[in-house]
């Protein structure tokens, strides 16, 4: 899968659209961890913070483990067990985890349970495209020195949906409804098992090319997401007094046929439409000069017959 997200929304904006209704049915806001330290960004690659929808049982016992959190978390899993001083020193890559593994790689295997926000509607608190929900799991690492807690995180993948498949044979896990992001979240109410089975592939998704600004992560603005056509490169075609040349060049003078001489099929004479022509039967030499004479010389030997003088 690519390592490319964006989330560009404002903060109060991104909040709204994450509205969501706990276990009572109520309409809730999810509140912010550490807010400051969330960025906009039209281009999000590895290692950048990125807002992360959580339970809030994950941040404090006893909590209902319907209610949601965002934290914003560093793109790529520093796992717990890590003992080394900088997370740069992890010698794999972890922004993404496969589906088919991720209960089996040590890994991710101790990580807990998130969504990555990438618009669902709700009332009229949020009425504009729903977030791309992609499932993921999250871990904290503590610095063997001592210091602040790292908070990181990992796409789950999965098999490529059709309409994909020939761009890349990976796609994220997609938690395609509100329902699916809940079971996914819930982990006070729903299992592991059960949560496991969201994970699969979903043709749901829309998608359009973009330009290779987005290859630079230092580019932040809008053209990173803009559409663009991919058009097949068009031959450049030779002008109109070109083509007539290109002709004349192409084709011999008339000759009348010896009867005696059986005739040879000669093959229809392109109409050139490019600027390429065909391979000269004569050696290449340097010069107009050459080339003129040889061209002389060929037409007075092809002269029409019934222009050479008559020895009867």
């Amino acid at each position: 899968m690519c390592g490319r997200t964006s989330c560009h929304l404002p903060r109060d904006a991104l909040t709204r659209a994450c509205a969501y209704r706990d276990r009572q049915g109520q309409p809730r806001l999810p509140e912010w961890r550490d807010p400051d330290r969330y960025r906009p960004s039209y281009n999000k690659s590895p290692q950048s913070d990125s807002p992360v929808l959580l339970s809030r049982l994950h941040f404090e016992k006893g909590a209902d483990s319907s209610e949601r959190i965002i934290a914003p978390m560093r793109w790529g899993l520093v796992p717990s067990w890590f003992k080394e001083d900088d997370p740069s020193k992890l010698q794999f890559n972890t922004s993404n985890c496969r589906s088919d593994t991720i209960m089996e790689k040590r890994s991710f295997k101790s990580s807990s349970i998130g969504a990555a926000s990438s618009p669902e509607d709700w009332e009229k608190v949020w009425d504009n495209w729903r977030l791309l929900t992609m499932a993921g799991i999250f871990d904290c690492w503590e610095p063997p020195q001592g210091g602040d807690c790292l908070y990181s995180y990992t796409i789950i993948t999965v098999d490529s949906c059709k309409g994909l498949n020939d761009i890349h044979h990976r796609m994220p896990a997609i938690l395609d409804g509100e329902e699916a992001v809940s079971k996914w979240l819930d982990f006070g109410e729903v299992s592991t098992q059960e949560a496991l089975k969201l994970i699969q592939t979903s043709e749901n998704i829309t998608f359009h090319p973009v330009s290779t600004v987005v290859n630079n992560s230092r580019n932040n603005t809008p053209e990173c997401l803009a559409p663009v056509g991919l058009e097949v490169k068009k031959e450049s075609k030779a002008s109109g007094s070109s083509q007539k040349m290109l002709q004349w060049l192409a084709t011999k003078s008339p000759k009348k046929e010896d009867p005696k001489t059986p005739q040879k099929a000669e093959p229809d004479v392109p109409q050139w439409s490019s600027q390429f022509l065909r391979k000269s039967p004569f050696p290449t030499k340097r010069g107009g000069a050459g080339c003129l004479e040889r061209w002389l010389k060929q037409e007075k030997e092809e002269e029409p017959v019934a222009k050479r003088p008559h020895n009867q």
